[in-house]
């Protein structure tokens, strides 16, 4: 597949009192034509994350189910990318990468903590948004269906860090 340049047209999603920002690399083709992160029908983001907070997973379709599962648990989502060349989904095949203002979005919330959702959105951040924004990350496992070498309790067991982190900033 020949890389195509993809510019990220998904706004961020966040409130002034979010806590914890959770930053994947770029929109999969599935999730660009759906407007939404996380739009392929098979990646565990959102079950995962709705366990992991002890909600109801949101219907695949129901992306204000989806954006309330965010902001009600004081959560941000972005993407650390603004743009790059890329083959499909493939993380690997980014080619020239142009960072999101992750520093001004931190500048509109709370925000305390950051997790990238797989190793390569954690390489970029520490690459191009660390030295601008200075709040480390953490990696955690990709949710993709391409990462189905980590079974779900292995990824449930390392994505409850990210309650964890949230609820230690709510009750210091």
């Amino acid at each position: 597949m020949q890389p195509q340049f993809i510019t990220h047209t998904i706004s961020p999603i966040f409130a002034a009192d979010s806590l914890v920002l959770l930053l994947g690399t770029m929109p999969s083709p599935q999730s660009r034509r759906r407007n939404f992160y996380y739009g392929h029908p098979q990646n565990r983001f959102w079950p995962l994350l709705a366990q992991v907070f002890g909600t109801p997973a949101p219907a695949h379709d129901d992306i204000t189910a989806k954006r309330n599962l965010i902001l009600q648990n004081r959560l941000a989502l972005w993407d650390v990318l603004a743009c790059c060349e890329i083959s499909g989904a493939a993380d690997s095949s980014i080619r020239n990468p142009q960072a999101n203002d992750i520093a001004a979005l931190l500048d509109k919330t709370q925000i305390r903590a950051v997790f990238c959702t797989g190793q390569k959105a954690w390489q970029l951040y520490q690459k191009l948004c660390l030295p601008t924004c200075g709040l480390p990350a953490v990696c955690l496992p990709s949710t993709s269906p391409a990462n189905r070498r980590i079974k779900d309790a292995e990824l449930l067991a390392a994505w409850q860090a990210v309650k964890t982190t949230r609820d230690s900033l709510i009750n210091p």
